[in-house]
């Protein structure tokens, strides 16, 4: 496969210094268009697929070691030499893995709630249902929400789901997301691959309602972020730009701003 090929697919907003935004898991990039265009007034925000979501490259390797190298071939790519990065959830390990493996392209980083640490996952359910389903040969999306709701109750995390479903021209429905692969490599993504420090400036955001990120985490935070802060958001959940976007948006931003 070529250079090219491997391109993660990103959407370019604003002009300015660039700010990368990484995206959690099953997620894309739309998922950040709106934050992006509120302080894409002073910053060239890049939003970007990872590779096995949205309209990014598929493969069968999924590790925050190729996720990590993904956003410096983009950055290459675009001719970037350093930029701030923000990643939520997934994302965020990702972020973390290229701050502590590429720190000389890092102008800052942030982590929205997230731990470097090992999660136990609770995705299963999603993985069965979804993949218990022939997308390609439903004739409706309402056809694939019902069979979605008939093991995941919550209207919001269907529709969550739903965003990655992309119509086929020759009929029926296809899944953006490689369910299949991160179903296979589930154990890494909830892995913690963070071993190493990172001398960069950093700030951790938990949403107050989460439990993502506990108190119980902060001291191995600091330990391997020495120049970093947590800061909560107050009644945010773990979808803190989505809960809390207002809040969200001041709190990146004044940090930004002192970097």
């Amino acid at each position: 496969m070529n250079y090219m090929a491997m391109i993660l697919n990103h959407k370019i907003i604003g002009e300015g210094k660039p700010l990368i935004i990484l995206h959690g898991l099953f997620g894309m990039l739309d998922n950040w268009q709106r934050f992006a265009k509120e302080i894409s007034g002073r910053y060239k925000v890049i939003l970007v697929d990872q590779r096995n979501h949205g309209k990014s490259f598929r493969s069968v390797q999924f590790t925050y070691e190729l996720l990590a190298q993904d956003i410096i071939n983009l950055m290459d790519n675009l001719g970037i030499d350093k930029a701030h990065v923000l990643g939520h959830s997934m994302g965020g390990k990702t972020t973390m893995k290229i701050a502590t493996t590429f720190p000389e392209r890092i102008e800052s980083f942030i982590v929205v709630d997230i731990a470097p640490k090992t999660y136990e996952g609770d995705h299963q359910f999603i993985f069965d249902s979804v993949l218990s389903m022939d997308v390609g040969a439903a004739q409706s999306r309402k056809d694939i929400d019902e069979h979605l709701a008939t093991s995941i109750s919550e209207k919001s995390i269907r529709l969550f789901l739903m965003k990655n479903l992309a119509r086929k021209k020759k009929g029926g429905f296809e899944w953006k997301a490689n369910f299949q692969v991160l179903k296979n490599e589930y154990a890494k993504i909830m892995d913690n691959s963070i071993s190493t420090t990172s001398e960069s400036k950093g700030l951790f955001i938990k949403g107050e309602l989460s439990h993502y990120i506990l108190s119980e985490d902060e001291p191995t935070i600091k330990r391997l972020f020495p120049n970093s802060t947590v800061v909560s958001i107050e009644g945010a959940g773990h979808w803190v730009h989505a809960d809390r976007a207002e809040k969200l948006l001041a709190v990146v931003s004044n940090f930004l701003n002192e970097t």
